[in-house]
């Protein structure tokens, strides 16, 4: 039994950074202050969130004023989504997005639809790729909001975010993405890619949970998701989580300093982890689209056995990975996803998510090859469905 372990579900989550949690510490026992009160303790973590807002800001070439911060990517997800449709029903009710969104959109879509508003799925390509032309094909006249994520948190693959914008700016159309597997791997322009909300959360890029920011551009109305005071220049409503603001500042500060060499890195492991799989395990699949796609991340499909029984092998040799969404995780059907790109549900059952990050090596691959190539075997051999 392989003793160390290896965690491979970079995608759920990243461990905090000994330096955001360093950064982090003075305020949850030191700098203390309420930011709503005027006193100076109360005045010192005002200026630490006004700071940390700026460097938001800065990573993604907006205004600091465009910045709120939220509880979590779910939050800034629904906030996004339903205080537009509140703020512009009287423009319109229909909403364009694809069939492959993480569940945070999708789930507050069918609510949105319950309260009489109008949502076209497009569906995506068998590369999990969303045709530009059919989002255009999709607008309507009383179409009032485009939300399509960046890139997908099951297989990766990275939208035409730039394009999208486009459209939906010709069209007077508000726009926005779900960036938050994006954020730490890509580099993002809010206004070279003309959108007028962006998601983001703290623990996909080595920040602390609990805590995420909206990018809201100026001049965008939208309905508040929480009422009772007047923090987030009035927009939200709470009182601030000071420590955790301040590590998804310094943890998105750090991810932009070193994206470049921790790309590289990651998508070396990826591509190291596809050349084995491929060559030691038969029929398998590797899906979503090779090239655009996070470079950490890679989703196989192996025929024959069912993703739970992998996973739970793994587990038992400390080897960490997922079937696809976090968020779904004690749910036994197959992967939406899976099924949008065209894949049958008893391939879409044996599905193995891998995402890479800084403490992986490529030794850790090898032994997780080995290992997997080992489970899988075993798998099928128990399977009535596997010609042996």
């Amino acid at each position: 039994m392989n003793n160390k372990k290896i965690y491979l579900d970079h995608g759920a989550t990243t461990k905090v950074n000994s330096d955001v949690l360093k950064e982090m510490i003075p305020w949850f026992s030191e700098n203390y202050g309420n930011p709503s009160s005027i006193y100076s303790l109360g005045r010192q973590t005002k200026d630490a969130i006004e700071n940390s807002r700026l460097i938001v800001a800065d990573t993604l070439n907006s205004k600091a004023s465009e910045i709120y911060f939220t509880s979590c990517g779910t939050e800034s997800n629904n906030w996004a989504l339903k205080g537009i449709c509140n703020a512009y029903k009287k423009k319109g009710k229909h909403i364009i997005s694809t069939n492959i969104e993480h569940h945070s959109i999708l789930h507050t879509l069918k609510y949105l639809e319950k309260q009489g508003f109008e949502v076209t799925y497009v569906p995506v390509e068998n590369n999990g790729i969303v045709l530009v032309e059919n989002i255009k094909k999709a607008i309507r006249k009383d179409t009032i909001l485009i939300t399509v994520m960046f890139a997908n948190n099951e297989i990766g693959t990275i939208q035409p975010i730039k394009a999208i914008g486009k459209i939906a700016k010709e069209n007077d159309i508000l726009f926005h993405t779900d960036a938050i597997q994006a954020v730490g791997t890509i580099d993002i322009d809010v206004n070279d890619l003309q959108v007028d909300l962006l998601s983001l959360s703290a623990h996909k890029f080595y920040g602390p949970k609990g805590v995420g920011a909206l990018f809201i551009k100026r001049g965008v109305r939208i309905d508040n998701l929480l009422h009772g005071g007047a923090q987030e220049k009035t927009r939200r409503a709470a009182t601030e989580n000071i420590a955790n603001i301040v590590g998804l500042a310094k943890a998105l500060q750090i991810a932009n300093k070193n994206m470049d060499k921790y790309v590289k890195h990651i998508k070396k492991l990826r591509d190291l982890a596809i050349k084995l799989v491929i060559e030691e395990i038969p029929e398998t699949l590797i899906n979503g689209d090779m090239n655009n796609r996070l470079p950490g991340n890679i989703n196989f499909s192996f025929r024959y056995i069912e993703g739970e029984g992998l996973l739970l092998f793994l587990d038992m040799n400390q080897i960490f990975a997922s079937s696809g969404s976090a968020c779904t995780s004690g749910s036994l059907d197959p992967s939406h996803v899976l099924l949008a790109i065209g894949l049958p549900h008893e391939i879409a059952h044996g599905s193995l998510r891998l995402t890479f990050g800084w403490d992986n090596n490529e030794e850790d691959v090898y032994k997780v090859v080995k290992e997997l190539k080992e489970i899988v075997k075993r798998l099928r051999d128990m399977s009535p469905l596997y010609n042996k």
